[in-house]
């Protein structure tokens, strides 16, 4: 990462950290703001806890997940999407949660980790939306002018998208971890990310994560510490006090 961006994160991040620490101090809450961001965003904690509880008892019942069937090719965070209408067929729901995309919400109800220990996470659709947007436009542009819309390098590999060259704005992607905004990279494939380097570091931060829980792919710790997906997130290394970008066959392998 460069040095401009290293200092651009850190003036992003330090002030919400240390209010952060000013409203656990006054509040005796946890660190990371998880309550106040679930609030912006509309999704009380209780629904993810309530939809949780019945995927336990369906499974204990039935030995099975109730998810829908997806492609063995989509990725982790977008993979199992739970079944409401079974669900609610069967009699372990009385109605969907609001926030389901089924009835009008803004988040898919996922299962992660499904085979060894499965929870219930939500994926934020506005955002997956964007960058799908983005994505078309980018593959578009690539394929007309055969190079990408790209400027200087913001990690290795992972380049600022150039918006002029698209004829467009930045489009507004607020972060459903911590509610700022985020950027939008591009690789050498001409896939498109949402960059999520600075909430994973005002998570560290806030949180006061010791060096021995740095280790391998840091969206761990945004699934560990909330109830969201990072949707369309390169992997994370932590490297020179710093989250790093990567693609995932470049992450170190594990036993």
């Amino acid at each position: 990462m460069s040095k401009n961006r290293r200092l651009a994160i850190q003036k992003k991040i330090l002030p919400v950290a240390l209010l952060s620490i000013l409203i656990v101090v006054t509040l005796s809450g946890c660190l990371y703001p998880k309550e106040r961001i679930e609030q912006q965003q509309g999704v009380s904690r209780d629904v993810v806890r309530n939809v949780q509880a019945v995927v336990d008892d369906y499974q204990a019942e039935t030995g099975l997940l109730p998810i829908l069937n997806s492609a063995k090719m989509v990725p982790r965070f977008e993979k199992f999407q739970m079944d409401f209408v079974k669900l609610k067929e069967k009699k372990y729901i009385s109605e969907i949660p609001k926030a389901a995309f089924e009835v009008g919400g803004s988040y898919y109800f996922l299962i992660i980790d499904a085979e060894t220990n499965p929870q219930v996470k939500l994926m934020h659709l506005p955002t997956i939306q964007k960058v799908n947007d983005l994505q078309n436009k980018v593959l578009e542009y690539w394929q007309k002018n055969k190079h990408l819309p790209q400027k200087e390098e913001q990690y290795a590999g992972f380049y600022v998208i150039d918006y002029e060259k698209l004829g467009m704005k930045a489009p507004a992607i607020n972060s459903i971890f911590t509610n700022q905004s985020q950027e939008l990279l591009v690789d050498k494939a001409g896939n498109v990310y949402v960059d999520y380097g600075p909430d994973i570091m005002q998570l560290i931060l806030t949180q006061q994560i010791s060096d021995d829980q740095l280790v391998g792919d840091l969206r761990e710790l945004l699934l560990e510490h909330s109830d969201y997906v990072p949707v369309r997130a390169p992997a994370y290394l932590y490297q020179n006090n710093e989250p790093v970008a990567m693609l995932d066959r470049h992450m170190p392998k594990t036993e």
